[in-house]
């Protein structure tokens, strides 16, 4: 698969950032969450290409207008993880006393965008 320079991967999650928002604000979380239907697409699936894209990401939320949430964050790497052929899964995992919540992205169990402690401490509640 042809390596995609970062500037690109960076307009990339900044545009689906801002996508989300908006259908977030027009038809709520149900609607925000297709834009995860689609599968992965066949394609290279090397973890440099995998940890570009989290790189991205979080160059992205950084330079974002505004604080990006954990489940925002994991909804956006997942598709640009699944748009680059990887079969990326949005896990949201709580912990009911004291409450905590958090969303991260998954890849055959592995934690990929955020610290492999939740996947340990906060049971799953929920894998898109």
């Amino acid at each position: 698969m042809k390596r995609l320079p970062m500037l690109f991967l960076v307009t990339a999650a900044l545009w689906e950032l801002l996508r989300y928002d908006a259908l977030l604000a027009l038809g709520g979380f149900e609607r925000a969450r297709r834009i995860l239907v689609h599968p992965a697409r066949r394609g290279g699936q090397r973890d440099s290409d995998c940890r570009r894209v989290v790189d991205a990401m979080d160059t992205a939320s950084a330079l974002y207008w505004k604080p990006v949430m954990c489940l925002q964050n994991a909804m956006v790497t997942a598709k640009l993880l699944r748009r680059r052929g990887f079969n990326a899964e949005v896990v949201i995992g709580c912990r009911p006393e004291p409450f905590f919540s958090h969303a991260w992205v998954e890849l055959d169990g592995r934690v990929v965008n955020d610290s492999p402690v939740y996947r340990e401490q906060l049971p799953a509640l929920a894998r898109l």
